[in-house]
């Protein structure tokens, strides 16, 4: 049994909104899907400075509808999803003990460079546990990114290991902590996105393909745009309240396609001659693993759901190879040609499509 509370009135800070964010379309179409099917594994967005990364970020996780969370659980747990609860609300509901839930916004948490793996996983207090007999649990970032988005900027500058442990939370959703023999789990299922600038060193490729997509982005050049942003920018930080109300039509519209989108995804279809062109591709690319496959296949069906169809064309996969597939490709240090174009040009070849510039 559930009763909800209501969510406090809104007091938050303004977030620029998304629907008003100029360019970067790659960067926002992978981010969308992860929302829409967060199975896609999450998205490595690697570009130049100042291109408004953290932003977008920011404002998608602000865009995105509230969510029903169990009152007072540190994991966010959901009310009614098994997998997405705290082992303790899962005993209260199989004791069918009463339980509240509050709604809450999506959660971004933001990762800094500086974090230990205690602050990224939690602690055990080992002094509580001996002399109380109970397991005293500091929940760490990956219990508050449940069922949130995890934002872990230059993550090509993170310790390795502290990649590792995000990635393997990421890819299994429950985060273990072991200390002097005492283990506690908690759920952690979250869109995992880092950023980067390839200036500062580049991800190592076994930790790249963990990232379900990656997307590329480059300082806008055109004159008029780089414009339009600055005035932009200009007028939210003036008056942001009156900025978001200019978009809050198509903000709704666009969080009501998401949601309708999420309830779609199941039903979506992907043909077989479809899929096997696309296990095609990835051979012919030499890709390694089944994961280039698995994740093209999902951000098809994502983007068809985003566009109300529960069939999959060869445009959705067009559309969506190149994010999913450029990071995997080998690395030949002597050949300049750019990965999404040898993507582009075996998609045309095995569709049989022009091929685009």
């Amino acid at each position: 049994m559930t009763a909800t509370v209501q969510a406090p009135p809104k007091t938050r800070r303004q977030v620029f909104p998304f629907t008003a964010i100029v360019g970067q379309e790659e960067m926002k179409l992978a981010l969308l899907l992860n929302v829409i099917d967060p199975k896609i594994g999450g998205v490595m967005i690697m570009g130049d400075r100042g291109t408004g990364k953290s932003t977008t970020i920011r404002a998608l996780a602000d865009l995105l509808p509230e969510i029903d969370v169990v009152e007072g659980d540190p994991f966010n747990s959901d009310p009614e999803d098994p997998d997405l609860m705290s082992d303790e609300v899962r005993q209260k509901v199989e004791q069918q003990q009463p339980i509240n839930t509050v709604k809450k916004k999506v959660q971004m948490i933001d990762l800094p460079l500086g974090a230990t793996e205690d602050r990224v996983c939690g602690t055990i207090d080992i002094e509580k546990a001996l002399s109380d007999g109970i397991k005293a649990f500091e929940p760490g970032l990956l219990a508050k990114a449940n069922r949130g988005i995890l934002y872990v900027d230059e993550v090509n500058l993170l310790d390795d290991h502290l990649v590792d442990v995000l990635l393997d939370s990421a890819a299994g959703g429950w985060n273990t902590v072991e200390r002097e023999g005492i283990s506690i789990r908690h759920p952690a299922q979250f869109v995992m996105v880092g950023s980067g600038n390839p200036e500062e060193g580049e991800l190592r490729p076994q930790l790249l393909d963990r990232f379900g997509m990656h997307a590329e982005i480059r300082t806008v050049k055109e004159p008029n745009l780089r414009v339009q942003i600055v005035e932009q920018r200009a007028e939210f930080d003036g008056n942001p309240s009156d900025f978001s109300d200019k978009y809050s039509s198509e903000q709704v519209a666009l969080q009501d396609k998401i949601v309708q989108a999420q309830k779609l995804l199941p039903s979506v279809t992907i043909d077989y001659d479809l899929r096997v062109k696309i296990s095609e591709i990835c051979s012919e690319l030499d890709v390694d693993g089944l994961r280039g496959d698995i994740v093209t296949n999902r951000a098809a069906k994502a983007i068809a759901a985003f566009e109300g169809r529960t069939e999959v064309t060869i445009d959705d996969i067009r559309r969506v190879i190149v994010l999913c597939l450029r990071h995997r490709l080998r690395k030949d240090p002597l050949e300049s040609i750019d990965s999404g174009y040898k993507v582009k040009k075996s998609v045309a070849r095995i569709f049989g499509l022009e091929l685009e510039e």
